[in-house]
């Protein structure tokens, strides 16, 4: 190619194709298509890519449903506000707050309620664990936000803080379904985990295990669906894949001189990575997020070279509490060693990609399936 601006043209190319593989909307409206006609009594859709799946399985059903929808703030839209009996819930990401559990409890009462015929439809994405919760008696939000902050803070992995809320909710590890008196459950999950496992989205809370109906559950949408397409784009634009892999998994800067080392000798082409690095946060973290600390470290080690992009970012949109997705780097990006090393040291990678016009921002993408590394070499 003939500069980095061609690089990071096609590096959006590549993930728009990736994320729209992956839709909410589109891996629902797929999922109910593929499956044996069925009209649900009650929709419930939780996570961040909660407003694209109750899109897509409102507009594939023959009228109105009777639906809760619970996501991050301001992940809801106009449409889904306007739809005819839906209730919508934003509340807190990556840390719980009221709202999360005023929607945990609003969930539970309404399936307790449910009649003997009734069919539930239930939508997971990543996002889930904190959205909604109940917690039981003795246990407040004050409780659920530390435990949250502490797992968060020290680098926990997404299956680890799953477990650990699974020991407590009321909700979580199949809880919720086990309170359903009615007739059947369906569940279309998109898988945000390591082994898209159903009992780790969203800690289980789409888990049938304990469930005493007919139950079944689906994972619709995942890393591999979207690395898939991100690779069928590349060869489509006429550049070779030379990787693509889900091994984007360990601390960030363990992974940064693994993968910088890495593509600084690389041949030409495309390099795709999919997982969810973890980051051990300090005392006061900065702005940005693990795929921001990620690009940034990457980028000491392409200083100098002139031939390679890297994109780092959540498929979700969001990267730890900022509005950013992640950030697209290259060998000139670490220009100011100094101040790039204390924003690392600070969990500050945000404010430095800022400045050096780095930053990947997409807004919500109603999905959520790990986090994406994308990279081209010249």
């Amino acid at each position: 190619m003939s500069s980095g601006d061609d690089r990071k043209q096609v590096l959006k190319t590549i993930w728009d194709a990736a994320i729209n593989a992956v839709s909410g909307q589109q891996a629902v409206e797929n999922a109910i298509a593929n499956d044996s006609p069925w009209q649900p009594d009650l929709i419930i859709a939780v996570g961040k890519a909660a407003t694209g799946m109750c899109r897509g399985a409102l507009n594939s059903l023959t009228g109105p449903c009777e639906t809760i929808l619970v996501t991050k703030y301001d992940h809801a839209d106009d449409d889904m506000r306007a739809r005819e009996a839906v209730t919508v819930i934003e509340s807190g990401h990556p840390i719980p707050d009221q709202h999360s559990l005023d929607a945990g409890v609003a969930l539970l009462e309404r399936v307790q309620s449910m009649p003997a015929e009734s069919r539930l439809l239930v939508l997971v994405s990543g996002g889930a664990s904190a959205l909604a919760e109940a917690l039981p008696a003795g246990m407040d939000l004050e409780d659920l936000q530390a435990i949250a902050d502490e797992m968060i803070s020290t680098g926990k992995t997404i299956g680890e803080i799953n477990s650990r809320r699974k020991q407590t909710s009321l909700i979580k590890d199949g809880k919720l379904l086990q309170q359903f008196s009615g007739a059947e459950i369906r569940v279309y999950a998109i898988s945000d985990v390591e082994g898209d496992s159903i009992s780790t989205v969203g800690s289980g809370i789409g888990d049938c295990h304990r469930a005493a109906a007919k139950a079944k559950s689906n994972i619709i949408a995942s890393n591999q669906i979207a690395r898939a397409r991100a690779a069928d784009t590349a060869t489509t634009l006429g550049l070779k894949v030379q990787q693509n892999q889900e091994t984007l998994y360990g601390d960030v800067f363990k992974l940064a001189e693994l993968i910088g080392s890495y593509l600084r000798g690389a041949a030409a082409g495309v390099y795709i990575w999919g997982g969810e690095p973890t980051i051990v946060l300090p005392g006061c973290p900065g702005q940005g997020g693990r795929n921001q600390s990620l690009a940034l470290a990457v980028s000491h080690h392409l200083s100098g070279k002139d031939n390679i992009t890297l994109l780092v970012a959540g498929t979700d949109g969001t990267d730890g509490p900022t509005t950013a997705a992640g950030g697209m780097v290259d060998g000139n990006t670490f220009a100011r060693a100094d101040a790039a090393r204390v924003a690392l040291e600070n969990a500050d990678a945000g404010r430095y990609l800022a400045e050096q016009n780095c930053l990947f921002v997409t807004g919500p993408t109603n999905t959520n399936v790990m986090d994406l590394a994308i990279a081209i070499v010249d």
